[in-house]
């Protein structure tokens, strides 16, 4: 826990209430958390305006807990959240998950939103609805050096782009397919594994995705009680190349975590190969015939090296 719990309910009164002025004192300046190599399997959406959600983010098993100012909260709520988001970043531990907070849309408040987060520091702010490049670039000039940048790909604009899309800040995209199927004037009853056109969305924005350098993160499973069905998705989707799933409860964080984490024999053979092929180039040699693993060359190795996690 974040707070104890009197300063927890008093926080949840302050929101409740709309006390913007005591949700304010917990606020203070918070440096950007060092950036560090972890696995990313998993992205759960947590409330902004429900304190006693945002008050485990220090205990997530999720690896990115995606602060949500967006749907779900109330227009008269969005000012109440926000800085209750923000007091709960400013005093989140070094250990908690990636702090992502998703904004609003930028001509609807959440460029306003951006602006008061970077007093805190999450790791990265998302934007919704994205259409353009321009909106990247924007947010992009909006948000503080040390704070990455996150993109919802749930427009037919951004899903036709997505493998033009830049910038320095740029890291990750999520899929909002059920969105893009209403965008797209396609019905979302088409949301069935082994659908070929929802192969293509997913095929398409997981290559589109990765040929400019950034994380795909597969779409929200809804059905949040149908764990047997998100098992399902999620070892269809790390077959097609996906690693990482949005989420909606802690249970669906443990099944992606899972699923999501490459099998202790992969990750045996990528270290032996990592290991073999640094001592073989150390001798010069860039090819070998290896006696447990046949054929090893570069590719080979830059495929163990991204097994790993280490090659970008």
């Amino acid at each position: 826990m974040i707070f104890d719990p009197a300063t927890l309910a008093t926080i949840q009164e302050a929101i409740d209430r709309d006390d913007l002025t005591l949700l304010q004192s917990f606020i203070h300046p918070s440096p950007p958390r060092p950036k560090k190599p972890r696995p990313i399997r998993s992205a759960l959406m947590v409330s902004a305006h429900k304190a006693r959600h945002l008050n485990k983010l220090d205990e997530l098993e999720a690896d990115i807990a995606i602060i949500n100012l967006e749907d779900g909260v109330p227009p008269q709520r969005k000012r109440a959240a926000l800085y209750a988001a923000m007091a709960f970043i400013a005093h989140a531990p070094q250990e908690a998950p990636l702090l992502v907070v998703r904004v609003n849309p930028l001509d609807q408040g959440g460029a306003r939103e951006i602006e008061e987060l970077n007093r805190v520091h999450p790791d990265a702010i998302r934007i919704p609805k994205v259409r353009t490049q321009g909106e990247i670039d924007r947010a992009s000039a909006l948000i503080d050096e040390g704070i990455d940048l996150h993109i919802s790909v749930e427009t037919k604009e951004a899903f036709r782009d997505l493998a033009s899309f830049h910038g320095a800040k740029l890291k990750a995209c999520y899929l909002g397919i059920l969105d893009l199927l209403v965008d797209l004037g396609i019905p979302q009853s088409i949301l069935k594994i082994a659908n070929p056109t929802i192969d293509q969305i997913l095929t398409r924005f997981l290559l589109d995705a990765k040929s400019q350098g950034l994380l795909p993160i597969s779409f929200v499973y809804q059905d949040y009680q149908d764990l047997e069905g998100f098992r399902q998705w999620c070892s269809y989707e790390y077959a097609m190349g996906y690693r990482a799933k949005g989420c909606i409860s802690p249970a669906q964080v443990t099944i992606a975590n899972e699923i999501f984490t490459p099998p202790p024999s992969q990750l045996q053979r990528a270290r032996y190969i990592k290991e073999r092929y640094e001592a073989m180039a150390a001798q010069g040699v860039g090819g070998f015939v290896d006696e447990r693993y046949g054929f090893i060359d570069e590719p080979i190795y830059k495929d163990a090296l991204n097994i790993l996690g280490e090659y970008r």
